[in-house]
């Protein structure tokens, strides 16, 4: 499976490794959610019960949507799967026949695909919010390779400078 599809992290990060408190984002930033959307257009996205109830339960549109939990509905909104491991959700992506997939969160599913993934999208927030409740936690840059960055300063829509990493697996 691993071998035909790149397993990737697409994470928001401030400077902490927080990424969310109370099953909501941290901060309202367009240029990172218009580079998600680009990035994981088309492709497979895996991500927690709890961050797909944050975006009220509702399918990424232009994706297949694949969603991690024990207790998975009996009914599958359309465009949604669900899956109950990790290997459950690979398996999935792997039968899109994309070459990619995309790990989207929250901190406990990243916890579960950290050891495998190949690459990672890092968006650097740089600020601090030290009452998050989730963070982006066992991503040690020593073991990987900055592929690629850009840098972004604060602006009227987005209030953090931030940048666009690319990291892979060394």
């Amino acid at each position: 499976m691993k071998e035909s599809m790149r397993i990737s992290l697409i994470v928001a990060a401030a400077e902490d490794d927080a990424i969310g408190r109370d099953n909501a984002l941290l901060w309202h930033l367009p240029n990172d959610m218009k580079h998600f959307k680009n990035t994981t257009w088309g492709m497979p996205v895996v991500m927690g019960s709890r961050t797909f109830a944050s975006m009220g339960s509702k399918p990424l549109p232009g994706r297949f949507n694949i969603i991690l939990t024990r207790r998975p509905p009996a009914e599958a909104p359309e465009g949604v799967w669900y899956a109950d491991s990790a290997e459950a959700a690979l398996r999935l992506a792997a039968g899109t026949q994309c070459r990619e997939v995309f790990i989207a969160g929250g901190g406990d599913v990243y916890g579960q695909f950290m050891a495998m993934a190949d690459r990672v999208y890092l968006t650097r927030v740089h600020a601090r919010f030290p009452d998050a409740t989730v963070h982006f936690r066992g991503f040690d840059t020593a073991a990987w390779l900055l592929a690629s960055e850009m840098h972004f300063p604060h602006d009227d829509k987005n209030p953090f400078d931030h940048v666009f990493q690319t990291w892979q697996r060394g």
